[in-house]
């Protein structure tokens, strides 16, 4: 572990050394995203549509793959904020470290298991070897808990071969390195298209989850409070733009993460269309405490299980809603 933070965190350092500390007079807020699909689009669009800018922002994304490795650079102070599932943050807190989740971000599940030609139901995939994300948190996690809901047991029925994020998620399986993966839409429609079979999606077993949330530093944000609430308005602002422009939401999907028009057109309807995107930011306290119950599974937690508000702190949240209401 030790070993793997160390190389996060360097590579991290790296990138800061050759950026400019500032940008046009913008402060530089890096923030770590544990992939890059499209429900993390508000970070992106935030980005490119002006919005964290507009706060005297130099906002600056840092793909780290998985979970894990985005809430040890968090942790390790090398980004202000990370973008992430929130299983993660809660395993830091209750270690004694210092992360919290100040924002949500997708609270709806959006992936869809595919697999090759002679995978077509979740019993093929005995014995067969299945990408995914991580072993332990986020989406790899829920992976787990979706194939055991099927029948299925990890390590005794199947293999987990890490692979990365979505996007090399499918490239595993359309290059048939994986018999299976969980694909995010809309990549879940291009695999289709290609004549991968859809086995399930993640909603039959979660159908109110938490999916993603947005955790930082309690100490780093309360000694900068005022540059954690001016994020958090771009971050609001970019969520508010997603939902309420169709065609240039779409359009922005297109050109940032090369889906086809038909495809970035399904992931804006469900992300927008089914308000997987808080409109206000907010966490969602039901999806939450099905995370919190899938975590107390895994680690066969005895007692009553935690409240959300043990890992949330909405306060800069609320202080931005208040500006952002406010007209500042």
């Amino acid at each position: 572990m030790r070993g793997v933070t160390e190389t996060v965190l360097a590579s991290v350092t790296i990138l800061f050394c050759l950026s400019p500390l500032f940008a046009q007079d913008r402060i530089t807020f890096p923030v770590a995203a544990s992939t890059k699909t499209a429900g993390y689009s508000p970070l992106w669009a935030g980005v490119k549509q002006g919005f964290f800018a507009q706060q005297g922002l130099d906002v600056q994304p840092i793909v780290i793959r998985g979970s894990d490795r985005s809430i040890q650079a968090l942790v390790g102070g090398s980004v202000y904020a990370a973008l992430l599932a929130p299983d993660a943050p809660m395993v830091a807190a209750d270690r004694g470290l210092d992360a919290v989740i100040i924002t949500g971000n997708t609270q709806r599940l959006a992936h869809w298991i595919l697999g090759g030609k002679n995978y077509k139901t979740f019993d093929d995939l005995r014995g067969a070897t299945v990408g995914t994300i991580s072993l332990t948190a986020g989406t790899g996690l829920v992976l787990r808990h979706v194939l055991r809901a099927k029948g299925l047991e990890y390590p005794r029925d199947y293999k987990l071969l890490i692979i990365g994020g979505t996007p090399q998620l499918f490239t595993a399986l359309t290059s048939n390195q994986i018999a299976a993966a969980p694909l995010a839409l809309p990549y879940n429609f291009a695999a289709e298209e290609l004549g991968y079979h859809a086995i399930g999606s993640f909603m039959e077993v979660f159908p109110s989850f938490q999916l993603t949330v947005l955790a930082g530093s309690r100490a780093w944000s309360e000694k900068n409070r005022r540059l954690q609430v001016r994020f958090l308005k771009g971050w609001v602002r970019a969520i508010r733009w997603l939902q309420d422009n169709e065609a240039p939401a779409t359009e922005f999907m297109i050109k940032e993460f090369g889906f086809k028009p038909a495809h970035a057109r399904k992931a804006w309807q469900y992300y927008a269309g089914n308000k997987a995107w808080d409109y206000d930011g907010r966490v969602n306290l039901e999806g939450m405490k099905a995370v919190i119950q899938m975590a107390a599974e895994q680690n066969q937690t005895k007692g009553p299980l935690p409240s959300p508000a043990k890992y949330i702190d909405e306060s800069f949240l609320n202080e931005a809603l208040r500006e952002l209401r406010d007209g500042k």
